[in-house]
């Protein structure tokens, strides 16, 4: 970098750029692709039609306040619509906090297998990331708590986390609550709620409910099968929000998302119907993987974590290059600190079957 050049602001150049999920196999007629946890029932055909409808109107600008899709998200889940903000993706939502909260010299806390998103938005903004190491791939109360100091702004916690599909109950969350700084924003986000069966699991709002410093971010890429229009909201406090909303940009979800989230949200037995399919497929695969005798991350979210031995020919980055021959395609998490991992997305029952019995066939167990 020199004079003559313009020159991004310090901690820019530090980012590692985000790399998504490989989509492709050279050469191969059908890809499986497995690796960018998305629905394999796709969306509700309600929301697919909402969203074709809309496409009749695209001279339109859409609703700037995102007024309908709020209050059909309040309806299902008995929220104050005042209190939620949507955006282009949770993602977004997560960059106007950093935006809106962060700046030369902050820090901020999260888990050490994270959101890759976490310290690129951190570091976008002048702030330390500091990662906090995991006890079993399992965010670490104890350690985040302790990892805080007075330059600590904003605490991510991905809970269930991607991609090591663990989670923390509900009392631990509090736990951590209680123990921050009231300045210090605690972001849940909860992208996999829909998928856990867990007693002991809040997705959160509760503790938004009666808090000034908590947030909660949710999507509708995942359960909902709306990846490709990117659609988040986050409930939060009346303080937040209206931070949020003096920095989010104009226009920020396009009517088609709107039309399709409101009737993605509302359609119940859609969303049954993808929790029940990954429930079944969720267990029977995570079974099978360690019949093979791979070592599985118990998971609650609607993907697997496998380890693989270190032995050549044996590893992960040898197993990857031995599915994508077959068209199958996972995805490799050496970004976020486990570089002998696959993870694999929950798929239709066809591709399940495939993937183990590629892997019989990689690791030399005949079927």
């Amino acid at each position: 970098m020199t004079a003559n050049r313009p020159v991004p602001r310090p901690g820019v150049l530090d980012i590692a750029p985000y790399v998504p999920g490989k989509s492709s196999a050279p050469g191969v007629d059908k890809i499986y692709k497995l690796s960018s946890n998305e629905s394999p029932l796709g969306p509700s055909p309600k929301a697919a039609a909402a969203y074709q409808a809309a496409g009749a109107k695209l001279e339109d600008y859409p609703d700037g306040a995102v007024t309908e899709l709020r209050n059909a998200i309040g309806r299902v889940y008995g929220l104050d619509p005042a209190r939620l903000v949507c955006g282009a993706g949770s993602d977004d939502l997560l960059n106007m906090l950093a935006q809106a909260y962060l700046t030369d010299g902050d820090e901020v806390v999260y888990s050490q297998h994270g959101f890759l998103m976490y310290p690129i938005y951190s570091l976008s903004r002048g702030a330390k990331p500091i990662a906090v190491p995991e006890k079993n791939y399992t965010a670490d109360i104890d350690a985040l708590i302790a990892a805080v100091t007075p330059k600590t702004r904003i605490v991510f916690i991905a809970n269930p986390n991607n991609p090591t599909g663990t989670y923390v109950p509900f009392d631990e969350i509090k736990r951590l609550h209680k123990a921050l700084p009231p300045n210090v924003i605690l972001v849940l986000d909860a992208a996999y709620a829909e998928y856990v069966q867990r007693n002991d699991y809040e997705a959160g709002i509760e503790l938004v409910a009666t808090s000034e410093n908590v947030v909660m971010c949710r999507t509708f890429s995942k359960i909902h099968g709306l990846a490709a229009i990117r659609l988040g909201w986050l409930y939060g406090p009346e303080n937040i929000v209206d931070v949020l909303n003096r920095v989010r940009s104009p226009f920020n979800v396009n009517a088609p998302a709107i039309k399709a989230g409101v009737a993605a949200i509302e359609d119940a037995a859609h969303l049954e119907k993808a929790v029940a399919h990954n429930n079944q497929w969720l267990a029977w695969v995570s079974d099978e993987l360690t019949k093979l005798g791979l070592t599985v991350t118990p998971s609650v979210g609607n993907f697997v974590l496998m380890h693989f031995p270190e032995t050549k020919g044996k590893t992960a980055p040898e197993a990857d290059e031995f599915l994508t021959k077959r068209g199958i395609i996972l995805r490799r998490v050496a970004g976020y600190g486990l570089p002998n991992c696959l993870r694999m997305t929950i798929g239709t029952e066809e591709a399940n079957r495939l993937v183990i019995a590629a892997l019989k066939d990689f690791l030399g167990k005949a079927a």
